[in-house]
């Protein structure tokens, strides 16, 4: 559902993301990490289609990014870290607006269902404005779902939500996944998405030092005790320019720019 091939970005002369490449299929959930400025919320628009990608391949639901953006917007939903909401509509105008725009079945419904799991049921007639920062995140997730997405690209979803409200997020994504989306979720707690994750994508300075399964970073980290202890362990060796087994061959290279990358 995603294919990415060696994806760059370049702000004018300032290397973003520096030729990453990672594919995910149907039903799995990506946990997206890496520290401030690694490139993270980058790779997620040009996935998205946001903003262009400077070189590379890009397939999302059997679109191509660079040339079949529109088609691509039925089947993708992308949630940034401080979701645009309209202040002039309620909670439940934003519902019906995105109901009626990608033409659901029964919109009103499913609506009324997903405020109610997020327990937004009760701001229905609440203005935009007036919702707490973890209230508008929960409206922007309802928001995405409605339509049922075949992607889903969540940047910093628990950010302002109470520990109830990132469960109910939290067992929302598996649900998707097992009903065949393919998500990504960006996050600095890592702790916290991990055991919903199938996938590590980590990253640093642009670039991809781990792609793969939960399992597999530990094992390449046999002394890290917890798996925040194995990220740790792979954002140092790329600090250090080594890998983990210390090999030549596998080395880090150093990044284009010194400028720190855009996240």
């Amino acid at each position: 559902m995603i294919e990415v091939d060696g994806l760059r970005k370049l702000y004018d002369r300032y290397l973003a993301v520096d030729g990453i490449s990672f594919t995910l299929g149907k039903g799995q959930i990506c946990g997206l990490i890496g520290p401030n400025g690694a490139g993270k919320t980058t790779t997620m628009r040009c996935i998205s289609g946001l903003i262009p990608a400077t070189a590379g391949s890009l397939t999302v639901a059997d679109c191509c990014v660079q040339s079949d953006l529109n088609r691509l917007k039925s089947k993708l939903a992308y949630v940034p870290d401080d979701p645009p909401l309209f202040d002039d509509l309620s909670v439940g105008d934003h519902m019906e607006f995105i109901g009626r725009l990608y033409r659901v079945p029964d919109h009103h419904e499913k609506s009324i269902n997903l405020l109610r799991q997020f327990q937004l049921l009760d701001k229905y007639k609440a203005g935009a404005t007036t919702l707490s920062r973890g209230m508008r995140q929960k409206l922007a997730v309802c928001c995405a779902y409605l339509y049922s997405p075949s992607v889903i690209l969540l940047d910093e979803p628990l950010t302002g939500l109470d520990p109830p409200a990132i469960r109910t997020l939290l067992e929302s994504v598996q649900s998707r996944a097992a009903q065949g989306a393919t998500i990504i979720i960006s996050s600095h707690l890592l702790a916290m998405i991990a055991p919903v994750c199938t996938h590590l994508l980590v990253m640093q300075n642009g670039r991809t030092q781990y792609f793969g399964d939960v399992d597999t970073l530990r094992m390449q980290f046999p002394e890290a005790k917890t798996l925040e202890d194995a990220y740790f362990a792979a954002t140092h060796f790329c600090r250090s320019g080594l890998s983990p087994e210390h090999s030549e061959e596998n080395a880090v290279p150093p990044t284009h720019h010194n400028s720190e990358a855009v996240s």
